[in-house]
């Protein structure tokens, strides 16, 4: 039996909305009748759906939230679209103005940090609402950069007075021995990530009068030992890599007026063969601690281009049939 075809209209206010609506040659309205099965046009000030009703519904409750993106930004990704659609698709649309209405801070350039995705909103709200968050999950999640803005956003406020950010130096797959140079020479190229992060949110000379000053201080993990970091937002970034004696060395770090952020991949573990890593095994020493909070985020989260999801699933497809 054939499904009842429905139309629907939409009135748009302004053509500006309808054209970055339905993008360069349409590639936006072919991405979103082709996810859902419909067909869809423009009349005028009017957009049209057809199609069964079921789907026909499910676009008329997205297209009014991609106008509110684009009355916000002015714009819209094909990222957002996706994850949009996404949204729509799981029941979840109403949680599409969370994202609109979180604004974390502004970049030197002008540029808005927020949140892109549920899990990073999550992840934000914990890091606001807890002294030490984890922060888990894959490559182009944002955990680090996102930490990074919320140490800046603190730091500006006065809510701390410095900001460190460490990882561990940590081989993968290369010789430090072998690098030209002295000692901070050959760790530097493992901080670099760190240094982007602060340089594309504050600006190259901010960035350097601060590092100057000493009020961001980036180094290896072993430089922590010994110290007792008050008023700091301090992040450790692939925190996967750490041994357990190097974790729990890490965490007795926080002082008085403090907030850390761990942050790492359990799946990108670069520790040689035997040894556990401090990420996997703090998951189970301090779950049911209070004040602690563990964010963990999926392909979902992924904010880098698209093919980076395809391959995390197959990469996980592959384990899986490996495990088997």
């Amino acid at each position: 039996m054939n499904k009842e075809v429905v139309e629907k209209r939409i009135r748009i206010i302004d053509e500006d909305y309808t054209r970055e609506l339905f993008g360069d040659l349409d590639k936006n309205v072919k991405i979103i009748e082709k996810e859902f099965d419909v067909d869809i046009a423009s009349r005028e000030s009017e957009i049209i759906i057809i199609g069964g009703k079921e789907n026909v519904d499910a676009v008329n409750l997205l297209i009014p939230k991609l106008i509110d993106i684009i009355k916000n930004k002015k714009a819209i990704t094909n990222q957002e679209l996706m994850y949009t659609i996404q949204l729509i698709q799981e029941g979840n649309g109403h949680l599409v103005k969370q994202l609109l209405d979180e604004v974390m801070c502004v970049t030197y350039s002008g540029k808005i940090i927020k949140p892109k995705t549920i899990g990073q909103k999550r992840y934000i709200d914990a890091m606001k609402n807890n002294d030490v968050v984890f922060g888990i999950g894959p490559a182009g999640t944002g955990k680090t950069y996102l930490a990074v803005a919320m140490a800046v956003t603190a730091f500006k406020n006065k809510e701390v007075n410095r900001i460190i950010l460490t990882r561990p130096a940590v081989e993968a797959g290369e010789k430090l021995g072998f690098l030209p140079g002295d000692l901070q020479d050959k760790v530097d190229p493992y901080l670099r990530p760190l240094n982007d992060a602060l340089f594309d949110v504050l600006g190259g000379e901010v960035f350097a009068k601060h590092k100057e000053r000493g009020t961001i201080e980036i180094a290896p993990l072993a430089y922590m030992r010994g110290r007792t970091l008050d008023s700091a937002f301090v992040i450790l970034d692939e925190a996967q890599n750490t041994t357990p004696e190097q974790m729990k060395m890490f965490l007795t770090r926080l002082g008085y007026g403090s907030k850390t952020v761990v942050t790492g991949d359990i799946t990108q573990i670069d520790l040689p063969n035997g040894k556990i890593s401090g990420l996997k095994q703090i998951t189970k020493v301090l779950k049911n601690v209070e004040g602690i909070d563990f964010i963990r985020l999926t392909k979902t989260d992924v904010i880098r281009h698209r093919l980076v999801k395809r391959i995390i699933e197959a990469y996980e497809n592959y384990d899986k049939k490996e495990k088997r």
